[in-house]
């Protein structure tokens, strides 16, 4: 099944709503940053890679109407977009990335008229889009040597098509293995408290006909116990240059008993996620969400008490020496990561 994930069409950005999956496939069409803002914020549109897509198209959608006549109107206006578009999620650094890439083609292009402006920025945006389809390409090509025949793979979250532009991080290599005649099983954990991976992954897995089994979060450990898990593969949503890395919350919880079983960990993802900038996970900023993502597991169906505390973090920080590689798209990355990291970047 072909899925484009996130796209430009007819003068707006269309992306598959992933708040009505798996009950039906539709999408939605973004004619302002408002509705875009609110589409991230809201999980409508989520992973690290498709997030550096939107960023891209969000900053073009902002400014595509400008009536800017001068340079420096239009950069007071782009820094506008750019700011209040980061505001949307602050973990995931591919959205940041995205912004600062189309921010930096247009500041470096100053010379050039306004609508010349608008279409370097239209095109930059594009490119990341190209890019990325490439990247997990290349990711899938490299991770899918790792996995043998017969194998179970089990994952978190949803780091496959709806994650990305059209091929997945972690899926991806389940998907290029599959390709080279590979019998591959996933067993996805539900991923509370927004069941990314029962209500995402196992619906994308099933489209494409991957056998796939969901299990409750809890019952991971169980599961790799009874031997059943071969390998664990999950996405990531930044990457410090030591190797630690933010995932989606319980990845952390997936390190530390694959380390105590003696599975493999890998993390799948593009060398856009590396954040050279951080030495560490400990200065990954972390989103908090709203309570009643967990208090609720459908809307209206609560679990808890509205007034009781909760504490719902999105992600949580799996350190270095947990992850056994880094499957980029630049090659795969081994301990020691800080050196190693340098390397892959320096490609």
């Amino acid at each position: 099944m072909r899925l484009e994930t996130i796209n430009w069409h007819n003068r707006g950005i269309r992306i598959i709503n992933q708040q009505k999956l798996p009950d039906s496939l539709e999408y939605l069409y973004i004619r302002d940053i408002a509705s875009l803002w609110q589409a991230i914020k809201g999980l409508r549109v989520r992973g690290a890679p498709a997030l550096g897509a939107a960023a891209g198209l969000g900053v073009y959608l902002g400014l595509k109407d400008s009536r800017a006549k001068t340079f420096l109107r239009f950069k007071r206006e782009l820094e506008r977009v750019v700011e209040y578009l980061g505001l949307s999620r602050p973990t995931a650094v591919n959205l940041f990335w995205g912004l600062e890439r189309i921010r930096n083609a247009a500041l470096g292009n100053k010379d050039k008229p306004i609508a010349r402006l608008k279409k370097i920025i239209f095109d930059e945006a594009m490119k990341i889009i190209e890019e990325d389809r490439r990247a997990c390409r290349a990711i899938g090509e490299r991770g899918a040597k790792l996995l043998k025949s017969g194998e179970s793979i089990l994952t978190a979250c949803n780091a496959g098509i709806l994650a990305t532009i059209d091929y997945g991080t972690a899926l991806g290599v389940v998907y290029r293995a599959k390709e080279r005649g590979k019998r591959i099983k996933v067993f996805a954990c539900e991923t509370r408290p927004l069941l990314q991976g029962a209500r995402l992954t196992a619906w994308e897995l099933n489209k494409q006909g991957i056998e796939v089994t969901v299990i409750c979060d809890s019952t991971a450990a169980t599961l790799m116990r009874q031997g059943k898990v071969d390998k664990v593969i999950v996405g990531a949503d930044r990457i410090a240059s030591n190797g630690d890395t933010a995932n989606k919350i319980g990845t952390y919880n997936l390190a530390v008993i694959a380390r105590y079983h003696r599975i493999p960990f890998y993390v799948a993802a593009p060398a856009s996620t590396l954040d050279l900038k951080l030495k560490g996970g400990q200065g990954i900023p972390i989103e908090e969400r709203d309570k009643r993502e967990v208090i609720e597991l459908l809307p209206g169906l609560t679990v808890a008490q509205p007034d009781i505390k909760v504490y719902n973090p999105a992600f949580d920080v799996t350190p270095h020496w947990l992850i056994t590689a880094i499957i980029t798209d630049r090659g795969i990355v081994r301990a020691p990561f800080d050196n190693n990291i340098k390397k892959i970047i320096s490609k």
